[in-house]
C-alpha cells in the first residue's frame, strides 16, 4: 500500500492509511545460514510426513545431523507457517477478530470449471532467505489460475492473486481456503463478498479438504524448488513460473489424461454452449 516513489511523504501516507510507521520501516531480521538449512530440512520432513509434531520433527532432524531443541524448531515452524496436521479438540481460531466461514464442499459433486476455486500458501526456500508462494486453483480441472510470490505473509499478495484470477477467469460459485489469517481477514473476504462468491473454509488441520493444492506443493517442490537454489526473488519467479506453465499446459493429469489447461478450457466451452 505504501509507495516510496509517491509525491506524498511516507509519514503522510501512513497517516492517510491509518497505519503505524514502525510497520513500514521495519526490516525482518535475517535468519542464520544454519537456521535456513534447518528450515529447508523441516520443509522436506513436513512435506513427507505432515502429521509429525515438533518433537517428532526434532527426532527426524537428528537423523539428518541437525541437533536442535524443540523450542527452536517450534519457532522456525511458526515462521514458516506450517504445523502438524491431526485432529484437535477445542480448536481455536487463527485470529479471534476474523470470522470463520463453514465448510461447503462436504458431499458436493464438483463437475465443472469455476464451480469451486481453492487457495493455499507454502514456504519456498532460497539460497539466502525464504519467500512464500500462493496459488489460486480451479478445483475441477486442477488448473493454476494465478499465483504470487511474497517475502512476507502479508495478505496483499493473496488479494492480488485473487483479484487477478477474477479479472481473467470470472467468478467461481464457491471459494475454499483454510482458516489462515490471510484468508479470514476482511480485505480478502470482502473481495469474495463484493463478487457474490460463497466462502468455504476447511476445518483447521483437515488437510484432505484442500488435498489438490497439497499435491501441487509436493510436485512443485520436488520437481522445481528443491532442484534449484534460487539466488533472488526474480530467480524464484522465473523458475516457478516456468514450472507452472509446464504443469498447466504440457503435463497430462493422471486422472484426466489431458492437461489442466485443456480440461479447464474445453469444459468451460461446453458449459457456455
Amino acid at each position: 500500500m505504501i509507495n516510496k516513489q509517491h509525491n506524498l511523504s511516507m509519514v503522510k501516507q501512513c497517516r492517510v492509511l491509518d497505519i503505524q510507521r514502525s510497520g513500514v520501516y521495519y526490516q525482518r531480521a535475517t535468519e542464520s545460514t544454519l537456521n535456513l538449512s534447518i528450515m529447508r530440512a523441516i520443509d522436506e520432513i513436513h512435506l513427507k510426513r505432515p502429521f509429525l509434531g515438533v518433537r517428532r520433527i526434532v527426532d527426524e532432524l537428528e537423523d539428518c545431523d541437525y541437533f536442535v531443541n524443540h523450542k527452536r524448531v517450534h519457532r522456525l515452524m511458526k515462521l514458516m507457517g506450517i504445523m502438524a496436521i491431526y485432529p484437535k479438540p477445542n480448536l481455536s481460531r487463527t485470529n479471534p477478530e476474523h470470522k470463520i466461514y463453514p465448510y461447503l464442499l462436504r458431499n458436493l459433486t464438483i463437475n465443472r470449471p469455476n464451480q469451486v476455486w481453492a487457495t493455499d500458501i507454502t514456504y519456498i526456500p532460497m539460497s539466502k532467505g525464504f519467500i512464500y508462494l500462493v496459488v489460486i486453483m480451479d478445483w475441477y480441472s486442477r488448473k493454476v489460475l494465478t499465483w504470487r510470490l511474497s517475502n512476507s505473509m502479508d495478505v496483499s499478495f493473496c488479494v492480488d492473486a485473487l483479484e487477478e484470477a477474477i479479472y481473467h477467469f470470472g467468478c467461481p460459485q464457491i471459494f475454499n481456503s483454510d482458516q489462515g489469517s490471510q484468508f479470514t481477514c476482511m480485505s480478502f473476504t470482502q473481495v469474495l463478498k463484493d463478487n457474490t462468491i460463497d466462502i468455504s473454509m476447511d476445518g483447521k488441520g483437515a488437510w484432505r479438504d484442500n488435498v489438490f493444492v497439497e499435491r501441487l506443493w509436493r510436485s512443485v517442490k520436488y520437481e522445481e524448488v528443491y532442484l534449484n537454489c534460487y539466488q533472488s526473488m526474480a530467480d524464484a519467479k522465473t523458475g516457478i513460473g516456468r514450472w507452472i506453465e509446464y504443469y498447466n499446459n504440457h503435463r497430462k493429469h493422471q486422472t484426466f489424461g489431458t492437461t489442466p489447461a485443456l480440461m479447464y478450457t474445453e469444459n468451460s466451452l461446453k458449459q457456455a454452449a
